[in-house]
């Protein structure tokens, strides 16, 4: 069985991630102030605009400056004036932001100390033997190169890239391995002084050459680099910035079902976001102990209730247990209940801002507690007691 599967990446300044992060970083103010702050951050980006709305309930909510956090994330970024994308010192900045609902928040709050789910929803993890990180290979290959377009421009290496970017890379499988990289698409914002010709040449030499892997290169990759033609104008100038919009993005590229619900600007009550990370840690628990190549975790949930509705686990055919035995697993050996997913994995800390780019899962540059394998061998032994 052969067929071809893509997924894409976008940098650090692409309008949808700078919107992404300055949610994700007052919400870590947010958190430094108050661990058990509720927080439901969105942003928009235009030209030379940026609105901050949403409700959060926080103790000593006002020393929090969410205008001076927005500029100083675009600065972090990159961008530096209207002419290149947003100028951060000047752009307007606007606030709509009021208090939890009353409602929401007595949903959330238990008497016993436990906490109800912030919302209904289905959240999904997933995991693979594709790449030692357990990630699919496209999306993280197209994580690794927008990675290196934004450490090569911030170090000068490049001095012509501008922040905003996208990539895609197109893996051919056979009998749902990967095989080899068919193609790359890579586009990046330039200064108007560059030709078409060196940017080709040098993306492809300094950028996407180091990062697809030998083995996966036969040597005719098809290379799509600045297709369009000229792109020196990007940022909020060119495209309209929302939190939330790039979600396949933030997860596996595709390559599992996804439940909908964005993670940047959520505290962690809301289990769009704390649900979806403990379903990867699941995930990557049950690929890392072996008993399955590939893993899909489903777990939904009520508004207000502690207990998830249901649970699901697919092993696609690769597991050396049935379905049914990994969710009786699952539910012996993982609490999934809110409180104890934000104590499992520390999230009531402020660790969101760097998982606004390149991706949830997957990454190595930081220490990100659901991406951990420390319950691999508990998941063996409860199997393996089960079945003797």
């Amino acid at each position: 069985m052969h067929y071809l599967f893509s997924s894409e990446s976008v940098s650090e300044g692409h309008p949808d991630k700078m919107a992404d992060q300055i949610s994700d970083a007052i919400l870590d103010a947010y958190l430094s102030k108050d661990p058990h702050a509720h927080v439901a951050c969105e942003t928009m980006l235009a030209k030379n605009l940026v609105i901050i709305a949403g409700e959060i309930t926080a103790n000593d909510a006002d020393s929090v400056d969410c205008e001076k956090i927005a500029r100083s994330v675009i600065k972090e970024i990159g961008y530096t004036s209207s002419e290149d994308g947003i100028d951060p010192d000047n752009c307007r900045v606007e606030l709509s932001l009021s208090k939890q609902s009353a409602n929401i928040n007595a949903a959330v709050s238990h008497d016993d100390g436990n906490i109800g789910a912030g919302d209904q929803g289905l959240m999904f993890g997933y995991a693979t033997n594709e790449t030692p990180e357990l990630m699919p290979l496209p999306i993280y290959l197209a994580h690794k190169l927008m990675s290196r377009q934004t450490e090569l421009r911030k170090k000068g290496a490049i001095p012509w890239l501008k922040p905003d970017a996208k990539a895609q890379v197109t893996v051919l499988y056979e009998n749902n391995k990967p095989v080899c990289v068919k193609k790359v698409v890579l586009s990046t914002q330039h200064d108007k002084s560059v030709s078409h010709s060196e940017i080709f040449w040098t993306v492809k030499d300094q950028i996407i050459d180091p990062v697809i892997p030998a083995e996966y290169n036969r040597g005719d990759i098809e290379y799509l680099i600045n297709p369009s033609g000229d792109f020196f104008i990007g940022g909020p100038i060119a495209d309209v910035g929302l939190t939330g919009r790039k979600i396949i993005v933030d997860t596996y590229g595709g390559s599992c079902p996804h439940g909908g619900g964005a993670f940047s600007g959520k505290d962690p009550t809301k289990v769009d976001r704390s649900s979806a990370y403990m379903a990867r840690y699941v995930a990557k628990n049950i690929v890392a102990s072996g008993i399955a190549s590939r893993c899909t975790v489903q777990i939904a949930y009520a508004i207000g209730c502690a207990e998830p509705v249901s649970v699901m686990v697919d092993s696609m055919g690769t597991g050396k247990y049935s379905n049914e035995e990994l969710v009786e697993m699952v539910n012996n050996i993982f609490d999934l209940r809110p409180k104890s997913i934000i104590d499992t994995l520390g999230l009531a800390k402020p660790i969101y801002r760097k998982t606004a780019t390149c991706g949830h899962f997957g990454r190595t540059d930081v220490d990100l507690p659901w991406e951990h394998t420390d319950r691999a061998e508990d998941i063996r032994s409860f199997l393996a007691n089960k079945n003797r």
